[in-house]
C-alpha cells in the first residue's frame, strides 16, 4: 500500500501525535547527517582558559561539524560561539592565507611574503623600543619599560599563542597588554 502524501491523514492513521511516519516526507527520508561515517575526535576548545570539550567529526582528513562533547565535566556538551565556529576559522573561503600590507596612504592591499612582513615588524618594534625607552621614572625608580607601543589580541587567538605573546612582549618592557577573549 502506498504511503498517503498529506501528514494530516496519516496523523490521523497510526501516528495521532506526528512524532514519527507522519511528521516524516520522503525527502527527509533521504537525508543523511554529514556525521554520516565520520571519525569522531575528541578535543579541547582553545579560544579561551575555560577547555570546553569538543566532538570533532572528520571525514577524509576535513572537519565536517564540531559540537560539544557532553562527556566533558566543563562544559557538558555546550559550546560558546567562538568554539562553535571553530570549523569556520580553520576552514573559511574567506581566511587569508597571505600576508597582506597597506602603505602609509596607500588605497590598496598588497601581498607581502612573510619573512619581510616579519622583518619589518621587527625593525619596526626595534627602532620604536629604542627611541622610547624608560630606564627610569621622575623620581628615579626603576621602570625599564616602554609606553609607546601596545598589544590588543584576538578572539581567536589560542591559549598558548596569547600565553607566548604576553611573555614577548613582557619581555620587550611592553605595558599595555591587552585581549578581548575575556568579553
Amino acid at each position: 500500500m502506498e504511503r498517503n502524501p498529506w501528514p494530516v491523514i496519516r496523523q490521523l492513521g497510526d501516528d495521532r501525535f506526528a512524532l514519527g511516519s507522519a511528521a516524516e516526507s520522503q525527502q527527509t527520508r533521504d537525508w543523511t547527517s554529514r556525521n554520516a561515517g565520520a571519525k569522531i575526535v575528541k578535543s579541547v576548545c582553545p579560544y579561551c582558559a575555560v577547555g570546553c570539550g569538543q566532538r570533532i567529526s572528520v571525514v577524509d582528513d576535513k572537519i565536517v561539524q564540531i559540537e560539544g562533547d557532553p562527556d566533558s565535566p566543563i562544559s557538558r556538551g555546550r559550546l560558546c560561539p567562538k568554539g562553535s565556529a571553530t570549523r569556520s576559522y580553520v576552514q573559511s573561503p574567506l581566511r587569508e592565507y597571505r600576508v597582506k600590507y597597506r602603505r602609509p596612504y596607500g588605497t590598496q592591499w598588497e601581498s607581502l611574503p612573510l619573512d619581510r612582513a616579519l622583518n619589518m615588524i621587527a625593525d619596526r618594534v626595534i627602532e620604536t623600543r629604542a627611541k622610547n625607552w624608560q630606564a627610569t621614572d621622575d623620581e628615579g625608580r626603576a621602570v625599564n619599560r616602554t609606553l609607546s607601543m601596545g598589544s590588543m589580541g584576538g578572539a581567536t587567538l589560542d591559549n598558548e599563542e596569547n600565553y607566548l605573546m604576553k611573555k614577548l612582549y613582557t619581555a620587550l618592557g611592553i605595558v599595555q597588554v591587552e585581549n578581548q577573549a575575556r568579553i
